[in-house]
């Protein structure tokens, strides 16, 4: 709890730092900018030792940071506390694995419910404003931490865990590659929304069990309002 309280002090820290250096430089810089966000993902699974099973609806919300460098180009970040959620069926998987109630090779069905404090670190790269509209892409990287994680567990179509903490199972940083698009329209002179698609795909195992590898992934159905 301490290490959480110290991360998101640090944060919230470097955001007014840019804040204030953005305003102090206003004749070099096309300003910073900070919005709201609340919108869906669609998360899923994949362990190496068995398969998905679809999509899970979760949701995303939180801040929204553009420090814009130049006409086109800004760095976006973000706080957001965002749910992962995916199911998956796998093999014998550690912890919930017993040999007594299930010998042999037992496929068990699971649905990971997984809460990050999110910060991307990316790029966006906007176009030219034709009329109120500005298109942008945006690639960069996903700095999850964890500070929720509960699963549930069935053994042909039986439930055996239900809702239970996994989190001393689980890695507390998740770190995933961010691909997205989409546009922002201006509704008054310092007020427009924005609204796209977002993939983050995660590379870091999610398990800290033994034996088990992990990884979810989600897209963002992204809707936010910039100040």
């Amino acid at each position: 709890m301490i290490q959480m309280k110290q991360i998101v002090t640090g944060l919230l820290l470097t955001f007014l730092t840019t804040a204030a250096f953005a305003q102090q430089g206003q004749e070099t810089y096309y300003g910073f900018r900070l919005g709201l966000t609340a919108h869906p993902t669609f998360g899923w699974a994949k362990p190496e030792g068995g398969k998905g099973n679809g999509f899970s609806l979760g949701f995303s919300y939180g801040l929204l940071a553009d420090l814009n460098f130049a006409e086109n180009y800004s760095l976006a970040t973000g706080l957001t506390i965002t749910t992962i959620n995916g199911k998956t069926s796998e093999i014998n998987p550690s912890p919930f694995y017993n040999a007594a109630v299930y010998p042999g090779n037992t496929l068990y069905d699971l649905k990971y419910k997984m809460q990050y404090l999110e910060v991307p670190l990316t790029l966006k790269l906007k176009t030219d404003k034709i009329g109120d509209v500005r298109w942008y892409g945006q690639f960069g990287l996903s700095n999850g931490f964890n500070i929720g994680a509960r699963q549930d567990v069935s053994v042909a179509g039986k439930s055996i865990v239900s809702d239970e903490s996994i989190k001393k199972n689980t890695n507390f940083y998740r770190a995933g590659l961010i691909v997205g698009a989409g546009l922002e329209y201006d509704v008054a002179k310092h007020t427009s929304v924005t609204t796209g698609l977002t993939l983050n795909n995660g590379f870091t195992d999610i398990s800290s069990a033994s034996g088990r590898n992990v990884r979810n992934h989600y897209i963002g159905l992204n809707i936010g309002v910039f100040f």
